[in-house]
């Protein structure tokens, strides 16, 4: 079977998909997109975390059929679309944002939610800046379930909120604590508390 969807704000075709397969097999081994992480294959551990019209949802859980038409951003789409909602624009070269680089220049930081010069979003730098990055492979997952929490949030939501969000994400490096760090901090450079 055919499925066409549009994935990061790109449409996209993948051929041959058989009745079976999960959007997270059409992500990562058809349309060469490995930032969603293959775990548990049963929606237990969050490493396959994406958006799915604008809703996260782990994507060993959706038949690949069930995304035909739909809009899927990744991980590797929140920078290069600044997430759900976010836009890819062109370039000065005429390239769309996410076809180069990364560095400097490249487009990728342009648009809401994106660190300067950076070609991350906020929640990415954090978690680099608070050292949650540890072997990675939770990452992916736990930077798009944070991104969507902060999305609806206004100002730094309480750590019960936070845990609630990322409860369905495992992690077996950091003992969780460099992470609520990490959404901490991109709360608070989102909304920085007004001077006294």
């Amino acid at each position: 079977m055919r499925v066409n969807l549009t994935v990061n704000g790109r449409p996209m075709t993948a051929d041959d998909v058989w009745e079976g397969e999960s959007l997270l097999y059409v992500l990562r081994e058809r349309l060469g997109l490995p930032g969603a992480k293959n775990a548990c294959e049963q929606g237990e551990c969050g490493s396959c975390t994406i958006y799915l019209d604008g809703a996260p949802v782990c994507a060993c859980l959706v038949a690949a059929g069930q995304a035909e038409g739909r809009e899927v951003v990744t991980v590797e789409g929140l920078a290069a679309a600044g997430g759900p909602g976010g836009e890819l624009r062109d370039g000065p070269d005429g390239e769309r944002d996410g076809e180069r680089d990364g560095g400097p220049g490249s487009g990728l930081n342009r648009g809401p939610g994106r660190e300067p010069d950076s070609g991350l979003t906020e929640v990415q730098r954090a978690f680099v800046d608070a050292g949650a990055v540890q072997c990675g492979f939770c990452t992916p997952g736990l930077v798009v379930q944070a991104h969507a929490l902060l999305a609806g949030a206004d100002g730094v939501p309480p750590d019960a909120d936070i845990r609630e969000a990322l409860a369905g994400n495992l992690c077996r490096c950091t003992g969780y604590e460099k992470i609520l760090d990490a959404v901490r901090l991109a709360a608070s450079r989102r909304h920085p508390h007004p001077p006294p």
